[in-house]
């Protein structure tokens, strides 16, 4: 990706072709594992192409796919049309800007592969638990702390770079300031672990 909107996040673009589906053949066993619920109102926060928002609103009552790119969610758009799944709205936008891009509070918020090159998480955070209900939780699936030489996808290294990686410990860390509390951390294999907060 070369010509990145203003404000995007750094080391999170999106990947060739592929490259999603070999690293996550089943994104229903990660969205299941970090709670996602048949009937739930879900933000997929920076969804980029929709690879996990196809899923998502597979189970969930309503999806919301919010990206600041709009070319991806064009790309999302397309992904959901043509497995005819309607219950979905595309909101271009930044992040932190969460609230006011979906002023109705959710169930659920699900952010992947992005969290790492986050400038400022507790303003994303807050941002969050503004948008959730109470009770609402937000699930953080971000790349284990290791070289990147060594979390390789059809055999090149992948992912962000080494010093951009967050261990479980560091989510924490800027999340719960916030005032979202930490429920659960989860390995997710081969790379990645997730971080399972609630609005209290």
């Amino acid at each position: 990706m070369t010509d990145k909107p203003a404000g995007f996040f750094d080391g999170t673009e999106m990947p060739t072709a592929g490259w999603w589906e070999a690293l996550w053949p089943d994104p229903n066993g990660v969205l299941a594992k970090v709670g996602v619920k048949p009937g739930m109102e879900i933000i997929d926060l920076c969804s980029g192409d929709g690879w996990f928002t196809l899923q998502i609103a597979k189970v969930a009552r309503h999806v919301v796919a919010v990206d600041i790119d709009p070319n991806l969610l064009e790309v999302a758009r397309h992904r959901l049309s043509e497995s005819g799944v309607a219950n979905c709205d595309f909101v271009a936008g930044n992040a932190y800007d969460l609230a006011r891009l979906w002023p109705r509070p959710v169930d659920f918020v699900f952010m992947a592969n992005a969290f790492h090159g986050v400038p400022d998480r507790d303003r994303l955070a807050r941002a969050v638990l503004q948008a959730l209900k109470p009770g609402g939780r937000f699930a953080v699936v971000n790349w284990r702390v290791r070289p990147r030489e060594e979390t390789t996808i059809l055999g090149e290294p992948r992912g962000p770079r080494t010093e951009l990686r967050l261990g479980a410990e560091a989510v924490r860390s800027a999340v719960e300031h916030s005032g979202l509390r930490l429920m659960s951390v989860l390995e997710i294999p081969p790379y990645h672990h997730g971080a399972v907060f609630e609005r209290s």
